[in-house]
């Protein structure tokens, strides 16, 4: 019971305040393209709700993508996770879908807020909402930083109070006109959308009602599968109860003018208007709350995948999953602020929402096709599901693409910015990573013994840590062999390779050490999930910790009168740190994007302490990055004997 109250609180924020704005877009839709608002056309309008809700959210994400979990995780990046290792080329349609996601993210609480504010118009037609809006959504991102696990407790409860005002609002509409539910039917749909002209449009606004599917996935770690699809019965039916409640209200209005009426307010009793609006508020500010969380999810993986830049990541209660990300926090803030003040009300957002996610879904799509044939589902099923979703989802993204000169735009912009910067840091990388120089260990190993033994070079540290990329135990990027031997020979008693692998499942935390030479050369590599935080200096200390515990290692000092003492040597870890060598001849894309990436990397959190390295404890070493060398070029050397002066007459 507990889950279950959990998911109703953390989940569907986003899709549970859809009522507030999907009847009315759907009426405004029509009336801008010259649609006869009738009884045709809201039932039409209705059955295309139920079945986009049955198709998108209760088959599509309730029950097919819930299964694709990995280790409990949702998201899109946690399916890319999934299948990246058969077909890795799949990062880009994982970067489209999630940098989407975040532009969804930056929208979700400026329509949700709007949208319930906008109801004190009806009592008070003058009153100024985008200030209130303004400061409910900012205080909204103030108050990430202290975390959601006391607001958590009562976000449970307070979406439980709204679906079941949702439920007996629409209970009460229905009794006015129960004739509403034949729009059950989906020939009501198809007449709307195949047979009355124009009707296919309205996709667009009918989109609305789904939009928060994908937040649905995405937090499936929060809740558990299980507690999502029996929570999804309940707030189904009391999304349906409302949506055709609010058409009942609409159906018994025809003729009047109701273009600028919101159906989910005018459906209230008068005297509840103002506690309902307070409900509408809150679960607003939940909405906002579960879609800011899933953003900040969404940027630590894309970290882990080296698809983002390393940015600071906070913890600010001990929940598990529950992160903080300053640096996205204020970026979405300032976003929401944009977005309020270009277009100032719920109704012209709408041209902004829906375009984004669409883009998501359709991503989660074709991922899940390479998830469904990974776990052998037999091949009529699969054309079955791809061809069913690409019709439908390609449909909804036609009926939003004319979106694009009313608002639309402004998702695409967001979505393109965010893609720029994860193509350029993930394109950078592959560039990086294709020019580094691995050497065999072997052949420098007795070198490295005899380098820690030679008393002739002062000793540069007791323990001396490289961060390694190289994936096999006996390989070493030549920068760090130099780095040891010829910038700066560097003495110390043991020498420590440290490897960092993460993991396709979320929270995988092992280690494995092989002691190449005992007590003078270590290798250890860990295995962390991609959700896991890399405080490598504290995991290290444990690490070294079980070593001496298990007699496998002596990092005593090495020094006469400091080791009778027992005194621990010191550790200390060297980072490179790549620059743009001035070296290289670049040209072309490549040229431009490791500019941009050096651009991007300058602002982007430093390797020591992305890594939580202790930074008293860390030296940080350039390296030059030569991605094209110079062309060959002759350059002869003169001699005195062979200089020639040609002597001039005197006078």
């Amino acid at each position: 019971m507990a889950g279950l109250v959990v998911a109703l609180g953390i989940i569907y924020g986003d899709i549970g305040t859809s009522p507030l704005y999907v009847l009315k877009a759907i009426i405004s839709e029509s009336s801008k393209i010259g649609l006869v608002i009738n009884e045709q056309l809201i039932e039409g309008g209705l059955s295309c709700i139920f079945w986009t809700l049955t198709l998108q959210t209760t088959i599509k994400y309730v029950i097919i993508a819930l299964q694709a979990d990995n280790n409990g995780e949702g998201g899109i990046f946690s399916l890319y996770s999934l299948v990246r290792r058969r077909k890795p080329y799949l990062i880009v349609p994982a970067i489209i879908g999630g940098c989407a996601l975040l532009a969804d993210g930056m929208i979700t609480p400026p329509i949700s807020v709007s949208a319930a504010i906008e109801g004190l118009l009806i009592k008070y037609p003058d009153l100024p909402t985008i200030p209130i809006v303004v400061g409910i959504i900012t205080l909204i991102f103030l108050a990430q930083k202290m975390g959601t696990s006391i607001v958590g407790r009562m976000f449970g409860p307070v979406m439980i109070l709204w679906f079941t005002m949702l439920g007996v609002l629409g209970i009460v509409g229905i009794m006015d006109n129960p004739g509403i539910l034949k729009a059950l039917n989906p020939y009501y749909a198809y007449q709307l959308l195949a047979v009355n002209p124009g009707g296919f449009w309205l996709l667009g606004a009918v989109f609305l009602c789904t939009t928060g599917a994908e937040a649905l996935y995405s937090d499936m770690g929060h809740c558990g599968k299980k507690n999502i699809r029996v929570s999804w019965i309940f707030v189904k039916s009391a999304l349906l109860l409302n949506y055709f409640g609010q058409g009942a209200w609409l159906i018994s209005h025809l003729g009047k003018d109701i273009n600028e009426v919101n159906p989910f307010y005018s459906i209230m009793p008068h005297w509840f208007l103002i506690p309902g609006i307070t409900i509408a508020t809150l679960a607003t500010i939940i909405a906002s709350q579960a879609m800011i969380s899933g953003s900040f999810t969404l940027v630590a993986e894309a970290m882990r995948l080296n698809v983002w830049p390393k940015v600071r990541i906070k913890f600010p209660s001990d929940l598990r999953g529950q992160i903080y990300v300053p640096s996205i926090n204020w970026i979405l803030w300032a976003g929401c602020m944009i977005i309020v003040w270009h277009f100032r009300n719920a109704s012209a957002m709408e041209a902004a929402y829906g375009l984004a996610i669409i883009i998501t879904m359709l991503m989660t799509s074709l991922l899940m096709v390479n998830f469904l044939q990974k776990v052998k589902t037999p091949k009529p099923l699969l054309v079955i599901f791809l061809t069913a979703y690409l019709i439908i989802e390609i449909s909804f993204l036609i009926a939003n693409i004319i979106k694009i000169p009313a608002g639309g735009w402004m998702t695409l912009l967001i979505s393109l910015s965010f893609m720029l910067i994860m193509w350029i840091w993930y394109k950078g990388r592959k560039i990086k990573n294709r020019l580094t120089e691995f050497v065999h260990l072997k052949e420098y190993l007795p070198l490295l013994h005899q380098l820690s033994t030679d008393e002739s070079i002062s000793k540069y540290s007791t323990n001396l840590i490289y961060l390694t990329s190289a994936d096999h135990i006996y390989e070493i990027e030549s920068k760090i062999i130099y780095s040891i031997l010829q910038k700066r020979p560097k003495r110390a008693d043991v020498y420590w390779f440290v490897h960092i692998h993460v993991d396709d499942q979320p929270y995988t935390m092992e280690y494995k050490v092989d002691h190449i030479i005992a007590n003078d050369v270590v290798r250890v590599e860990f295995r962390l999930g991609f959700r896991v935080e890399q405080k490598v200096n504290f995991y290290f200390r444990k690490v070294v910790e079980e070593l001496v515990n298990n007699g496998e290692i002596d990092v005593r000092s090495r020094y006469a009168s400091l080791r009778g003492q027992n005194i621990t040597g010191d550790f200390r870890f060297v980072v490179l740190k790549r620059h743009l060598s001035n070296e290289n001849e670049l040209k072309g894309i490549e040229r431009w994007i490791m500019q941009s990436y050096f651009t991007i990397d300058y602002f982007s959190l430093s390797e020591e302490t992305a890594f939580g390295l202790d930074t008293s404890s860390v030296t940080v070493e350039k390296v030059p990055l030569i991605i094209t060398p110079a062309k060959e070029f002759k350059l002869k050397r003169v001699y005195d004997r062979e200089l020639q002066y040609e002597e001039k007459p005197v006078g």
